[in-house]
């Protein structure tokens, strides 16, 4: 198959089955989206969630954050992955949010990743969700589904997948194609044992066809 024939694949099958996929993180405003998503870097949304309405009701607001301290904010966020590094990006961000950019989230992606704990995805996430910038953030889950459909060829980093996607997805798909691609990931494209028997992508996901072309060649 095409890759152009994948692509369009790709689209019509999730912009008919999950036309409004969103993230899972739980927030109220930009400040809150971008909290969560730093804390969310290699650790479940559900953990995320389970923590941030006592670390959000502390600090609900840029202001607030900033005037905390690194060891005040750990005893929140304790039981996510890497803590007192996060602790230190979040009031690093929170302060520069306030000195730099007068509390209010910047639109723009370079402007972004400027903030303490804000890498590109983390980035390209804020501006796709918060700005409906036409951007798409690469996670694990977007890397090795894109990678496992042929949406991408000999794309070995986050950086490389990303531009692939750009380049062959339709723009106005780009903000909703990360969390198809994410969800998907999460709950059938798993890491480990994909559950290729109840994927309904299976008619053109490059993957299940190598998997298929050794199956059918073993003894």
């Amino acid at each position: 198959m095409l890759k152009k024939d994948r692509f369009k694949a790709f689209v019509e099958y999730f912009s008919s089955h999950q036309p409004e996929a969103k993230t899972e993180l739980h927030y109220s405003n930009p400040y809150e989206l971008l909290v969560a998503v730093i804390l969310s870097a290699q650790c479940t949304d559900k953990r995320i969630n389970l923590i941030t309405p006592a670390l959000f009701e502390r600090f609900p607001n840029a202001y607030a954050l900033s005037i905390s301290t690194t060891d005040e904010i750990y005893n929140y966020i304790r039981t996510v992955s890497y803590p007192n590094n996060k602790a230190k990006h979040l009031l690093g961000m929170a302060q520069m949010l306030v000195s730099d950019f007068t509390g209010v989230i910047p639109s723009d992606i370079e402007e972004l990743q400027k903030l303490p704990g804000v890498g590109r995805k983390t980035a390209n996430v804020i501006a796709s969700v918060v700005y409906a910038t036409p951007a798409i953030a690469v996670d694990t889950h977007v890397f090795r589904v894109a990678n496992r459909l042929g949406l991408t060829n000999k794309a070995t980093t986050p950086l490389a997948v990303e531009k692939q996607l750009v380049q062959f997805l339709p723009k106005y798909t780009l903000a909703i194609a990360h969390h198809w691609l994410i969800l998907h990931g999460r709950y059938i494209c798993v890491a480990r044992n994909p559950k290729c028997t109840i994927c309904p992508l299976t008619s053109f996901c490059k993957y299940y066809e190598q998997i298929n072309r050794i199956q059918q060649k073993l003894p």
